[in-house]
């Protein structure tokens, strides 16, 4: 086990998970304050100590080696831990309020099943989750932090990733039972399709898309529902009453507990996903910015 006294200093960690996660050294030093000559000197001198290449550089970017995966995964688990740690004392004592926004959906399946895990860590910290389908910002708004679906653009603001979007056609056991099994894509053209019709999501995955995306000709049926709450949604594909398009981190919990099946196994990505959104221009509270890296971590596939 290496010791304390040889482990890379913070200043380095922090250029590696920022030029890791950015995937360009350039956007790592812009991030920190830096230069890129200091960034990839950095870099250079950590894959020294360390004798092995961390990165894959290429003319537009870098890409991580398996051993700067490796690297990763403990760099990020150490600054979560630290994190928790200085935020935990900082908070000490002291009565704290977040206030969140974010839409009804993220909120009830991905934020609330994991916030104990948050309140076990800053019990002194009241989080205000305020749901609606309007893609307000921090910005706009007097929030402290949003979670937002998207591109990642969100003017005035800064944001970071926590998962793409990535969608698959998911119904009730006794629908599939009733209706299945599909072994065709065609085959969705026969069951009942339940449309997400709101200005929140316009620019995510819909039936037509889907449908396109599946190589499956022709326009898909007219709904049998159409809501403008995917909570509600969810709860009509749970009673049976079609199939949804289910967005991974939203849904997974139901397939989980087999609320849920998929009707095809496929699943599909694009380049929007949900942010952690941030305002750029007000300064950013310690508990807020150890929330949003809670957030982060949570995100994060589980290891193994």
């Amino acid at each position: 086990m290496t010791k304390l006294d040889q482990l890379p200093s913070l200043v380095t960690l922090l250029a590696f998970e920022a030029a890791a996660r950015l995937g360009n050294f350039t956007l790592a030093a812009q991030e920190l304050g830096s230069t890129q000559s200091a960034v990839s000197q950095q870099i250079r001198r950590l894959e020294g100590d360390l004798g092995a290449s961390l990165f894959h550089r290429a003319h537009r970017g870098v890409t991580l080696t398996s051993a700067g995966e490796t690297l990763l995964t403990a760099v990020l688990e150490g600054l979560h831990r630290l994190a928790e740690g200085v935020g935990a004392v900082q908070q000490s004592g002291q009565h704290s309020v977040i206030n969140v926004a974010t839409d009804y959906a993220f909120a009830a399946f991905w934020i609330l099943p994991r916030l104990s895990g948050f309140r076990e860590h800053y019990p002194n910290t009241e989080v205000r989750v305020v749901t609606s389908q309007q893609r307000n910002t921090p910005a706009q708004q007097e929030f402290d932090l949003a979670i937002l679906f998207g591109n990642g653009y969100f003017p005035g603001c800064i944001s970071r990733q926590l998962f793409r979007e990535q969608v698959l056609p998911v119904c009730s056991p006794t629908l599939l039972q009733n209706r299945g099994p599909v072994t065709h894509a065609e085959q969705l053209a026969q069951f009942p399709l339940l449309k997400l019709d709101t200005d929140y999501h316009l620019d995510c995955f819909t039936w037509p898309r889907l449908f396109k995306t599946l190589g499956i000709n022709g326009a898909p049926p007219e709904p049998a529902i159409a809501f403008n709450n995917y909570t509600l949604l969810l709860q009509a594909a749970i009673a049976g009453q079609g199939v949804a398009i289910g967005w991974t981190g939203l849904v997974d919990s139901l397939l989980d507990n087999g609320l849920l099946v998929p009707v095809l196994e496929q699943r599909f990505t694009s380049a929007n996903g949900y942010h952690v959104v941030l305002p750029q221009r007000r300064e950013v509270e310690p508990v807020v910015q150890c929330f949003a890296d809670w957030l982060y971590h949570e995100s994060l596939p589980a290891p193994g």
